[in-house]
């Protein structure tokens, strides 16, 4: 198996799955794949799917980080980002690694942790996707537990919040109260790229600012 998967060759924006993998191959795959590669990886319950992003999909994935870290930053939270991370729980069976992650109230909890397991660990606060090509991320996400999930897809944000095991879509993130963030972060996205980087989050920490204040 593990000769078979270092053949494979995934294209940018495309999704390899493999079916009946067990636990103890999906972690000698991830071992074997290593930590410094492009693709993304989900397991569910023996469904192995290996993901490779388009360059435009790393171009959103490090600008809505730019924008969530203003956002913390302003709000005064602390936080801790480990970015894709593998998140796995050997009880469920599940495994994901988001494009990037938030512990916010759980930060003290895994600051300093080289490695993250879910059967001792708390999972992030927030989690974020960007083009997301499989519908079963969802659920592996819920079953892991994480309160929040951003998903960036065509051009829009959505925001979804676990509730009872389940996720509910939402107009307001319940990390970042009352701040229209369906609208500014697809908004501020666009201006970074016509506009340039620096001038944009300039631009938006000065709009997190007065969002905040007009709060108060």
């Amino acid at each position: 198996m593990l000769l078979e998967v270092k053949k494979i060759v995934v294209p940018p924006g495309q999704t390899v799955v493999l079916r009946d993998i067990a636990w103890s191959e999906f972690e000698a795959i991830l071992e074997d794949l290593g930590e410094s590669r492009s693709s993304r990886i989900a397991y569910d319950n023996g469904i192995l799917s290996i993901m490779t992003p388009l360059p435009e999909h790393e171009v959103n994935k490090v600008l809505i980080t730019n924008l969530v870290e203003i956002l913390l930053e302003e709000s005064d939270m602390e936080f801790w980002s480990l970015g894709s991370t593998t998140f796995k729980n050997k009880i469920m069976l599940q495994g994901i690694e988001p494009d990037n992650c938030f512990y916010i109230q759980n930060s003290l909890a895994v600051r300093g942790k080289d490695r993250i397991d879910l059967t001792v660990d708390p999972p992030p606060d927030l989690a974020i996707e960007v083009e997301v090509t499989s519908r079963s991320n969802l659920s592996i996400y819920a079953k892991l537990g994480v309160a929040e999930l951003w998903r960036f897809e065509k051009g829009q944000l959505k925001i979804d919040i676990l509730r009872d095991g389940v996720y509910l879509k939402s107009k307001f993130s319940s990390i970042f109260a009352g701040i229209p963030l369906l609208e500014i972060i697809p908004e501020y996205l666009a201006k970074a790229k016509a506009n340039g980087r620096n001038r944009t989050i300039k631009e938006f920490r000065q709009l997190v600012i007065t969002l905040i204040e007009q709060k108060q």
